[in-house]
């Protein structure tokens, strides 16, 4: 029986991706290193310490990962001010909405940092549906390590085999895969070149899994 959903945010709730994107290449440019679109894609789904960590390893550069990061995070948090376009994935609200009302327990399990994640339930109201959040900044290990779904699991006091989980990167869905946890991949439009193979299901609207279309999968 499914009795609780666990939500990446970054191209599952808001279209932040391509704020991201922008922000990366910002620092990127401030550093003074020219970044393959093909590697920066190699880092979706994981925390921004962990691929500062990467770049400065696959770079060989004598910065330490935090000043990447708040380079980052500088140019991240001037783009989420200042982008009108960003907004809600088309669907998202009205499927949080329907699974709330059917008393499906809601955690948010993002790689984001704890600012990003506030600032942007604060925008959209989205605090009043969720039990919990949390953020794959404050743990040792990040996505595709399990640990982060199967600590959401915990804060939904909810068994893993009564778990969905909501991804839509490579690094994700081996996070849930590795935590046992039924895993829905979304094919987001910002999210590309992302490997879907280990995913139970895979939709590109989320009227897919509305509450009456998805509960049969977990009747064992």
């Amino acid at each position: 029986m499914l009795k609780a959903a666990l939500f990446d945010m970054d191209g599952v709730i808001v279209n932040t991706e391509p704020l991201h994107h922008k922000a990366y290449y910002s620092m990127f440019e401030t550093i003074g290193i020219d970044v393959p679109l093909s590697h920066y894609q190699t880092y979706t789904g994981r925390s921004t310490i962990n691929t500062c960590k990467g770049i400065c390893e696959h770079f060989n550069l004598p910065n330490n990962p935090e000043e990447l990061v708040a380079l980052k995070r500088k140019a991240f948090k001037a783009q989420f001010l200042n982008d009108p376009e960003l907004d809600l994935l088309p669907g998202v609200l009205d499927l949080i909405k329907d699974l709330y009302s059917n008393n499906i327990t809601l955690v948010l399990a993002s790689s984001a940092s704890n600012v990003t994640i506030n600032d942007v339930f604060t925008r959209f109201d989205l605090n009043q549906y969720f039990k919990g959040k949390i953020s794959g900044a404050d743990l040792a290990a990040s996505k595709p390590h399990p640990e982060i779904f199967q600590r959401a699991a915990e804060i939904a006091e909810t068994p893993t085999e009564n778990c969905m989980v909501i991804e839509d990167s490579t690094s994700g869905i081996k996070a849930a895969h590795a935590a046992g946890i039924y895993c829905v991949a979304f094919k987001s439009p910002h999210s590309k070149n992302q490997d879907y193979t280990l995913a139970n299901k895979v939709i590109s609207d989320y009227s897919e899994i509305h509450f009456e279309k998805i509960k049969s999968e977990f009747i064992r």
